[in-house]
């Protein structure tokens, strides 16, 4: 006798193709005792009984390949969701076709297990490497600050006294333009300390109800002075209707103001700089202010896609003289008023900066002065 060939066949749990043939067997036996019993004898308590016991067998045999059929498909879906997870993880993705065989499916099932304990293993080690740079890099910075403090007093000695020596020359003196020159990178190196301290202890926002509309005046007034020689040309779009909302009015100026200046730094000659601001509305809840959305856009030369990935890291800049911390120090400052920052760009026609800010106060204090009329 052939034991391998009856251990195939009768292996346990059974493949697709064994639950088939069981359930046309089943359904064949139903029909064919139903036949001859009922033309034989009538139908009879025995072959009820026969007939039940078989119907009972194709239930169960049709559920078994059901539920094959229906694991498989869940398998399915559970990889496509993981490949969204983490697409760059092959052995989570990848699934073989469905097999002939229960055996097959536990298998995947306990391989796509193991992979996914792996992927949470390399997870967790890529988080604690994460975890240790943030920690590297949050000590340099409390050093770097202090660095930075420190420079700042005998720097401000050092302005003084070009300040005191410049009042022995003459304004026609041929050594006056060292001296104009020593004062201009004094206080670019202010600027490098005061960005330096600000991303390394960032101020809290104070926070109040203000109008966007006087925030951007303010700022355009700031950026007039920076043009120099370059046929710059400003344009505002604010709604009229534009609610005051919760932010700090300061801190948003230094966003807009950094984010101009940049884009009249991107204008070779003549350009234009736009900010426009709009309130989306939150689902649901027509009319009731969710967000406002305020854009700043230039003409300039554009940002490259390969910068593009680096432009909101720390130290990273493009500028002669940059310190790499101005858009770092915006989304943080973003951040914190609980909104986004985002930057699309396109080389030789410019680039546009998103901001997205909540205004769920604006509408709360909008419907207390409904109700306040009302009453």
């Amino acid at each position: 006798m052939d034991w391998a060939r009856l251990k195939r066949l009768l292996r346990f749990p059974p493949t697709f193709r064994q639950n088939l043939v069981v359930l046309v067997t089943s359904l064949a036996g139903i029909i064919l005792v139903g036949v001859f019993e009922t033309y034989q004898h009538g139908l009879t308590a025995t072959a009820g009984l026969t007939l039940a016991l078989l119907a009972a067998l194709s239930a169960a045999t049709g559920a078994l390949i059901y539920q094959e059929r229906r694991s498989w498909a869940t398998l399915r879906d559970l990889r496509e969701t993981l490949s969204k997870i983490a697409p760059a993880y092959p052995s989570l993705v990848q699934i073989a076709p469905p097999a002939n065989s229960t055996v097959a499916l536990e298998t995947e099932v306990r391989a796509l297990t193991e992979h996914w304990r792996e992927f949470c293993e390399h997870c967790q080690r890529v988080h604690d490497t994460e975890m240790l740079q943030a920690e590297h890099l949050a000590t340099m910075g409390e050093l770097a600050a202090g660095v930075a403090h420190e420079i700042r007093n005998p720097l401000a000695g050092i302005a003084g006294a070009i300040e005191i020596i410049s009042k022995d020359f003459p304004k026609d003196h041929p050594d006056r333009e060292i001296l104009d020159d020593l004062r201009q990178e004094v206080r670019r190196i202010e600027k490098v300390l005061n960005d330096l301290l600000a991303y390394a202890r960032p101020k809290a926002p104070q926070f109040g109800m203000s109008d966007l509309k006087d925030t951007v005046a303010r700022t355009l007034q700031f950026a007039r002075q920076q043009i120099g020689s370059k046929n710059v040309e400003f344009s505002i779009q604010i709604p009229p209707q534009l609610p005051r909302f919760r932010m700090d009015p300061e801190q948003l100026q230094q966003v807009l103001l950094n984010l101009v200046l940049n884009g009249i730094q991107a204008i070779a000659e003549e350009g234009k700089v736009s900010i426009q601001a709009r309130v989306l509305g939150g689902p649901g809840m027509p009319g009731r202010p969710d967000y406002v959305e305020i854009g700043v856009s230039d003409t300039g030369a554009g940002i490259s896609r390969e910068q593009m990935e680096k432009i909101f890291r720390p130290f990273y800049t493009t500028k002669r003289g940059g310190t790499g911390l101005g858009l770092s120090l915006c989304r943080r400052i973003i951040s914190q008023h609980g909104g986004t920052l985002a930057a699309e760009s396109e080389i030789g026609k410019g680039s546009r900066f998103v901001i997205r800010l909540p205004m769920r106060e604006a509408a709360e204090e909008k419907e207390m002065q409904v109700l306040g009329a009302r009453e």
